[in-house]
């Protein structure tokens, strides 16, 4: 095999989900964007309702249709970015239920689509999508006639708990919705785990049920090995990759492994990274080309082995992500499609 193998436990997925959902005593819904967090959206969604998962959400309508064409009907299926232009026949023909997020947007689904359900997205503090409270308060009672099937927000500091944005955006999130029948939801992941303040009637995880922070104690879901293509060995004051940013100081060894920066995985984190095999870590020599990696085995007893670790039981997502100075969301979204995939269920 020339790729990677990138292995997705959803049996861990599925955990994952039901200890998030003990965490509350509401509802737990599941965020299935951008293909299921880069695992697939089929095998995902259908894992997490077979979990007990009965509302999804997704970020886009394209992605709501994908879900849709999963689950079949029943599953209440929400998209973050609302009812854009052309939406339209999307969000009907897939019973889909937008997080409406401006009077725009509130005006073009009542007008094309009466009948279908909807939520509205409420700026709390975070400016990035939501109608702010002047504008709630001008379009509230109209829009309440209307019967939305939910009121949502979203928490911009909720992975640091002490942060004093939580509260902030806890009390404006009240102050635009306290006495209202409509259900509520405010917490992802993080907020899911700030305790039952900010849980409502509705949680709707999402990084936390893929094995990532901020849920310290979720199972790994993704396990990546790398194929090693060649050895060689390298002598003192000889180079190895581009630019000639390392240099043997000693008489090495070398592996070059099939993946790169189009795989996913950033240049940047080259110096702070290491592949493993067993409970043995190997860093990296020379810069993560396209399609390559090197890595200074020397020292390794034995043969070498057919695959190195770069996720597993020693370096999860969050740890790669550590590395490159990114999050691991954006190592498991940019994961790359070279990869060959297997579930294991």
């Amino acid at each position: 095999m020339s790729t990677g193998h990138l292995t997705i436990d959803l049996d861990a997925l599925a955990e994952n989900w039901r200890a998030l959902d003990a965490k509350s005593a509401v509802e737990t819904a599941a965020v299935v964007k951008a293909d299921g967090y880069g695992l697939g959206t089929e095998p995902v969604a259908r894992t997490l309702a077979k979990a007990g998962a009965r509302r999804f959400f997704t970020a886009v309508a394209e992605e709501g249709a994908a879900v849709r064409a999963t689950l079949g009907p029943g599953p209440m299926i929400g998209v973050f970015s609302g009812h854009m232009p052309g939406d339209t026949d999307l969000i009907r023909d897939n019973d889909l239920t937008p997080m409406l997020n401006s009077v725009d947007q509130v005006l073009r689904h009542l007008e094309s689509l009466p009948q279908q359900s909807f939520g509205i997205q409420l700026d709390s503090g975070m400016n990035r999508l939501g109608m702010e409270p002047a504008e709630w308060a001008a379009l509230r009672e109209p829009v309440l006639q209307q019967r939305p099937a939910l009121l949502m927000s979203h928490l911009a500091c909720a992975d640091e708990p002490d942060h004093f944005m939580n509260e902030k955006q806890l009390r404006s999130f009240r102050e635009m919705t306290d006495g209202l029948d409509i259900p509520r939801s405010l917490a992802a992941t993080g907020g899911t785990l700030l305790g039952p303040d900010y849980h409502f009637d509705l949680t709707r995880p999402g990084v936390g049920l893929y094995g990532g922070r901020p849920f310290e104690d979720a199972r790994p879901v993704v396990t990546l090995d790398l194929p090693v293509i060649q050895t060689r060995e390298v002598m003192p004051g000889e180079s190895v990759g581009y630019g000639n940013t390392w240099t043997a100081q000693r008489p090495a060894r070398i592996a070059t492994v099939a993946a790169g920066y189009a795989d996913g995985l950033p240049r940047i984190m080259a110096p702070k990274l290491g592949l493993w095999h067993g409970d043995q870590r190997y860093p990296l020599a020379g810069r993560i080309s396209m399609d390559l990696i090197t890595v200074d085995i020397t020292g390794m007893e034995g043969d070498v082995p057919e695959f190195l670790s770069l996720l597993g039981p020693h370096q999860g997502v969050d740890d790669v992500a550590d590395a490159a100075g990114t999050i691991g969301y954006e190592i498991l979204t940019s994961l790359g499609g070279r990869y060959a995939r297997s579930y294991r269920s």
